[in-house]
Formats: structure tokens, sequence, C-alpha cells
């Protein structure tokens, strides 16, 4: 089993007016993107702060490669690196410029050919002699993975990295975050982009109010919380569902197509010839797999809902 990188006992951080994060728990595993899911608050990027090095949390225990990191983090600054939720690059800088100055920040000096292959690492090789201020949105938050990538960190800390991108260049990054991976990194990721998690992630960690309320790998998050598999034979409409309850079959209509709910993957099959064989006009038949928004509703919605009725 992979060492374990990011050690969360009983974290806690609270401020007079709220509990930021209140009492999680969890581990990270050296090779694996580990992501922290949640809506805005939930107390994603205050828990990755505190295991950057740049907030002492109230309580608990939090450990990086072993060390406590409200005492021994200068120890493994060197093995972290790490995009803020809100960077924004040095506009007057080119990107060259702007990895070569950052390594200086960091006392450490990068020859031109580690310059250059940080740059191309990231995809940014053709745009290395552009100002920064005329990147386009994906592009600037490839130069803010390329500075995290300063000095070759065994962790990642990526905090909401594709926020405001498109769906072509939140794509990119996905591939560039795999590559990661694929060299070896730890990667913490924070998203509240649900898609994002279920198709990068290793074990997810769903947060809200300050609370872990649930953590597994996106498979045992979905076969927990998604509900199964659903048939949807497309404009088949009420006289559909009729015909179905007739012989047995429960079914629901939404928007003119109606639904079977399948609870577990063997009875897919078995249901799904069964209905295809009834009598009833479609325009097509298809199965719809629960996703991590689905679970995202269950686990996290229905505590948002509770808390507006409270109020």
């Amino acid at each position: 089993m992979a060492e374990v990188v990011i050690e969360v006992r009983g974290l806690t951080k609270h401020y007079p007016d709220a509990k930021a994060v209140d009492g999680i728990d969890f581990e990270v595993r050296a090779g694996e993107i580990f992501s922290l899911l949640g809506p805005n608050g939930a107390g994603k990027t205050t828990t990755v702060e505190i295991l950057e090095g740049l907030r002492d949390p109230t309580g608990g225990e939090a450990r990086v490669f072993g060390v406590d990191v409200r005492t021994g983090y200068a120890k493994i600054r060197d093995r972290v690196g790490v995009l803020p939720q809100d960077f924004e690059p040095f506009d007057r800088l080119k990107p060259r410029e702007a990895v070569a100055y950052w390594a200086a920040l960091f006392d450490r000096t990068l020859a031109k050919k580690d310059v250059e292959d940080v740059l191309e690492r990231v995809g940014l090789t053709s745009r290395a002699d552009a100002q920064s201020m005329t990147l386009s949105g994906g592009e600037k938050r490839r130069l803010g993975i390329a500075l995290s990538l300063v000095g070759d960190p065994d962790l990642v800390f990526l905090d909401e990295p594709t926020t405001g991108l498109d769906p072509s260049a939140r794509r990119d990054l996905w591939g560039l975050i795999r590559g990661l991976k694929a060299a070896g990194k730890t990667v913490v990721l924070t998203t509240h982009y649900l898609d994002e998690a279920e198709q990068l992630a290793d074990d997810v960690a769903i947060m809200n109010k300050g609370k872990i309320v649930s953590h597994g790998t996106p498979e045992e998050l979905i076969s927990r919380h998604g509900g199964g598999t659903t048939i949807v034979l497309a404009g088949a409409g009420q006289d559909g569902a009729a015909v179905l309850a007739a012989r047995g079959i429960p079914a629901t209509v939404e928007n003119g197509n109606v639904l079977v709910h399948v609870a577990t993957p063997s009875e897919v099959r078995k249901m799904l010839a069964t209905v295809a064989a009834v009598e009833i006009p479609v325009t097509e038949i298809y199965t719809k797999r629960a996703t991590l928004e689905d679970v995202f509703m269950k686990v996290v919605g229905a505590r948002m809902a509770e808390g507006e009725l409270a109020a």
C-alpha cells in the first residue's frame, strides 16, 4: 500500500462567528488524486490552506509527509507546490520570466532548460514569450500550475484550478492534471465542479458546513448514494408508464419520458430486455447511470434544504 502523504485527524478551524472546519478526518496516499468537493463556504479552501502551512488550525492534527504542519513545515516546503484559488499571473512578465522569477523567490536557481521543461510540461512552450496579460484564462491557469511545479514537488495543491474556464479549456487542464498523476505526483484538488471530481479523483471527500459528509472513491459514493441506474424510454409518456404498471413494472414520467429505476447493476440487463419487449411507442431507449451530481444533491442538497427550513 502506498505511503500516507497527508494525515488529518479531528481537524478544526473555528472563528468567533463560524466553524470553518469542524472535526474532519481523512488520509491522502502517494500518487493519488484526492478531491475535496463541496459548495462555496464548505471549508475546502480553509482545509487546504492549513495543509499548505498558511493557516494554523484551532485543534486536531494535520501532518504532511509525517510532519506537523504547525511546527515543521519548513522541513517539507520544498516538496510541496501550490496553485491558490485566486492566482493571478505577473501581467508584465513572460511565462519563462515568471517561472524563473518564482524560483528565485524561493531561493532556487533554474537553468534555462529547467524553465523550458516546466513550460513544456504544462503546454506553454509556444506562449513562453508572450506577456502574461495576453494569455487566455486557461493559459493563465496553466502558468499557475507551472509555478506550482517549480522545484519538482512531490505533492501539488490545486485549489479550484478550472474555475471560470470554458468547457474546452477545463478538459485541457484535466489532461494536465492526469499527467501530474502519471508522473508520480500526489494531487489535492479542491473543486465545486462535480464532473471534475468524478473524472479525475481516486478518492473524494464531500464537505458541507465544515464537515465531511461522505467519503470514498467516486464509484463507492455513487453506489452508496446515487440510487443505481435508470432506464429511459424517451417519448413514452403517461400511456407508456401505464402499460408498464399493468405488467408490474414501476415507472415514473419526467418531461414525457418514462423512467424505470434499477437498484443494482446485475438487474440492468434483465430489466432492459423486459421493457424493450413491451409494445410502447418510443423514440429511443437508453440507460442513465447515477453521477456524483446525484450523490451531491442527496448528501448536501438535503442538508442545505434542512438548513433553509430551520432558518
